[in-house]
């Protein structure tokens, strides 16, 4: 246990001094959220468009840390023979892969720490939100972002996987209905919107906390498939060291 607490410890600090990645997990979504909240330009088909964008930049704070944040920093530890050597080690892979988990769930309690109170303060009143679904869905989908970065970042070198895992989010951030609505976008697009692990998350829990899932059943299947594939694939693909 004291080697597991010791390397949260260790995996916290790391992610608290990289301000690459603390601008991409916290600046980002707060900043999408003041911005397209108060200026309206999005075609959010809501009254407040606040109301739209409040679950949907909760989703994105789960792929930003889950994903992008634990898969560039696991990438490069590789690249470096981090792992390697940390995997030989009394603290072992098992307490490694259990303290970066743990890691990513602390910084997203951080995330939603900030940006609840945020969308609040901009107007943002879900009338009757079921916050322990949003929990359940926040869970799962951390499990499949994290088999997604894990899987590229046990795969690719540190500056592909670099290249590799912005490229995605910004995919994923445009056609996961976290921002555009799925009925603004091209036919041929809106279909593969629906089976993104982003715009599964995203309608999950805009039904959850505010009753306005676009099909919320076919949504949560697809998100529980990317939770089990995804980290089933990163166990199967992952290379400790490059």
């Amino acid at each position: 246990m004291k080697a597991y607490v010791s390397q949260l410890r260790t995996e916290l600090q790391l992610t608290l001094r990289n301000g690459e990645q603390l601008l991409l997990t916290l600046g980002i979504p707060v900043l999408l959220l003041a911005f397209f909240s108060l200026v309206d330009v999005l075609p959010t088909e809501t009254d407040d468009p606040v109301d739209f964008l409040a679950p949907g930049i909760l989703a994105l704070a789960v792929m930003s840390t889950a994903m992008v944040s634990l898969g560039i920093g696991t990438g490069f530890e590789r690249s470096y023979h981090v792992l390697k050597r940390l995997g030989t080690t009394p603290l072992g892979r098992p307490r490694l892969i259990a303290a970066k988990i743990t890691s990513v769930v602390a910084v997203e309690l951080i995330q939603f720490a900030v940006l609840i109170p945020v969308a609040y303060a901009l107007g943002w009143s879900p009338a009757s939100p079921n916050w322990l679904a949003a929990v359940g869905a926040v869970v799962t989908g951390t499990l499949a972002f994290a088999g997604i970065g894990l899987t590229l970042a046990g795969r690719l070198r540190g500056e592909i996987n670099l290249a590799a895992q912005n490229g995605l989010y910004l995919v994923l951030l445009l056609l996961g209905g976290m921002i555009i609505p799925f009925g603004k976008l091209p036919g041929g697009l809106r279909s593969a919107a629906h089976v993104l692990p982003s715009g599964a998350l995203a309608d999950v829990l805009r039904d959850a906390l505010a009753g306005a899932g676009t099909d919320p059943t076919q949504s949560w299947l697809i998100l529980a498939a990317w939770a089990v594939v995804a980290p089933a694939l990163a166990a199967r693909l992952f290379r400790w060291d490059a």
